[in-house]
């Protein structure tokens, strides 16, 4: 017999009752309360007070009041980095005993992002849910679903810490966790997938590639388009359907993937399905749950506390840095088309914590957002506000105009002649006339934002763009020690990394002109 929780009220009895469907508020605030009795005997519950946040009639803002933002530098120093010497009960009952190592896209020292037994459950359960909704694409090959999972993750040969715990990719983690029935369709086996070196893990799923009969590939779209070209070449293809007939779908995330879509485009011989989920460090966050999906679908019962930062001068400085005591919304409280950072609170002792990324909601009913940038990776010299959304789009943009590939691309911006100027390094093995890739990106980004429009006309002076082959770019990340999944090209340059680019580009003319 149906108990009164089975029973899914009607429409109009929920709507008199004022309990809307699905209601993101309620949900949210039942992770929260979750969240905070679990940790509430834990070194942070008992320095920000979790249970006054639990007794109070809204527990939401008293939490807010209570616990500060914090981002990542400061959440380590005062309290992640206890855990790396075994101290338990910190942020999270017990010891941390996985540590996911992201650098992100542009500090270069690694963090350490503890990764617990929850997280990881609370992740196989959504890339479940994540699988079961690709039934509902009617363009999907279903028997794709059957065949082999190609995943190009980090090496899940994990470096051991003095305290007992292990640190690597988070992919790494993901795989070597990975559920005992899914060792069939795994690929490219637990030999290859510990292989830390980049090239040698590359190199080995080429040759092996002709064994497997793959329906899916999951990873970041850089290197799977550079995986899917290696074995193109190696076999004498037209394309990769030759060799994997029942490739149907491709599940990516942590970047845009509109400038990667031409050049992936070139290597099919048939139509697949794109499928975007947003999967960080900290949590699983959300992904696309529909065939024709404007974005992705937060995931509100994930035991994940969102909030929202609205990305403005008010909450952050020029460089990008987060204000004390910023403006902070729950997902009700959101707007359409506005641009917001994004705090969590999970189920690994991350509280109140800056990941970096700024979402925009696409559909408030459905909570379907998209990755619009970094909050520190965007321009604004001159108040030309130039986002890493503008940037992606105009790349798609003249990828499909000059019908070139562009995997890789990075922006610079620089005094010039008593006003500014931004200089663009694109990555592209195609022919193209750099001039006039440089004009036609102007022209989309003029009319793709009207405070660059103006600025172009007064304090932002030039425009200029260095075409530069895809090999150069993944040779500086392989010397920076960041080839791997889990690093991405920033989009913006700026800081100790922009010269340390400058300084590459010169020594590579140098050795060209010697």
């Amino acid at each position: 017999m149906a108990t009164l929780i089975d029973i899914k009220l009607p429409r109009a009895i929920a709507a008199a009752l004022r309990i809307p469907p699905n209601d993101a508020r309620r949900q949210q605030l039942r992770v929260l309360k979750k969240l905070l009795k679990k940790a509430r005997f834990t070194e942070f519950g008992q320095r920000y007070r979790f249970d006054d946040a639990l007794l109070n009639r809204h527990p939401g803002k008293k939490f807010q009041e209570l616990v500060p933002v914090h981002d990542y530098n400061k959440i380590y120093e005062e309290w992640w980095k206890k855990t790396l010497d075994g101290v338990p009960d910190v942020t999270w009952p017990g010891k941390i005993k996985y540590y996911a190592l992201s650098s992100g896209t542009s500090e270069s020292a690694s963090k350490y992002i503890p990764i617990t037994r929850e997280l990881l459950r609370s992740n196989t359960i959504n890339y479940l849910k994540q699988l079961f909704s690709l039934l509902g694409y009617e363009e999907a090959n279903k028997r794709a679903m059957t065949k082999g999972f190609l995943m190009l993750g980090g090496a899940t040969d994990l470096k051991k810490g003095k305290a007992g715990w292990y640190a690597g990719d988070l992919s790494g983690i993901l795989a070597k966790k990975r559920p005992f029935w899914f060792q069939t369709f795994y690929k490219p086996g637990g030999r290859i997938a510990a292989m830390s070196d980049w090239n040698q893990k590359l190199n080995e799923i080429v040759e092996h590639a002709k064994e497997w009969d793959i329906g899916y590939i999951v990873g970041v779209p850089a290197w799977c388009q550079m995986c899917m070209e290696m074995v193109i070449e190696h076999y004498k293809l037209n394309n990769i359907h030759e060799i994997w007939p029942n490739f149907s779908f491709f599940v990516h995330g942590g970047v845009a993937f509109e400038p990667y879509k031409k050049g992936f485009e070139k290597l099919l011989g048939k139509p697949i399905v794109y499928i975007e989920n947003y999967l960080s460090s900290e949590g699983f966050i959300g992904y696309k749950t529909r065939e024709h999906a404007k974005g992705m679908q937060l995931i509100l019962d994930n035991n994940i506390f969102f909030e929202f930062v609205p990305f403005d001068e008010k909450n952050f400085t020029n460089e990008g840095a987060i204000v004390d005591n910023p403006e902070a919304l729950m997902v009700h409280e959101v707007e359409l088309g506005k641009e917001y950072a994004l705090l969590m609170s999970t189920n690994a002792g991350a509280w109140r914590y800056l990941i970096g990324d700024t979402v925009k909601f696409v559909d408030l009913e459905k909570h379907e957002l998209v990755i619009t940038g970094r909050t520190k990776h965007f321009l604004s010299l001159t108040g030309e506000h130039l986002s890493v959304e503008n940037m992606n789009k105009a790349i798609e943009l003249v990828s499909e105009e000059f019908n070139i590939s562009i995997p890789e691309y990075t922006v610079v911006g620089f005094p010039y002649e008593n006003f500014f100027a931004h200089r663009w390094y694109v990555a592209s093995n195609d022919a193209v006339d750099a001039e006039a890739l440089r004009k036609r990106i102007d022209a989309h980004l003029r009319i793709l934002n009207d405070d660059y429009a103006v600025e172009r006309d007064s304090a932002l002076k030039n425009i200029f763009l260095e075409v530069l082959p895809e090999e150069k770019f993944m040779k500086f990340m392989e010397l920076k020690g960041k080839l791997g999944s889990q690093h991405k090209f920033p989009r913006v340059m700026k800081g100790k990394m922009l010269e340390e680019w400058t300084q590459f580009l010169s020594a590579g003319c140098l050795e060209k002109g010697s």
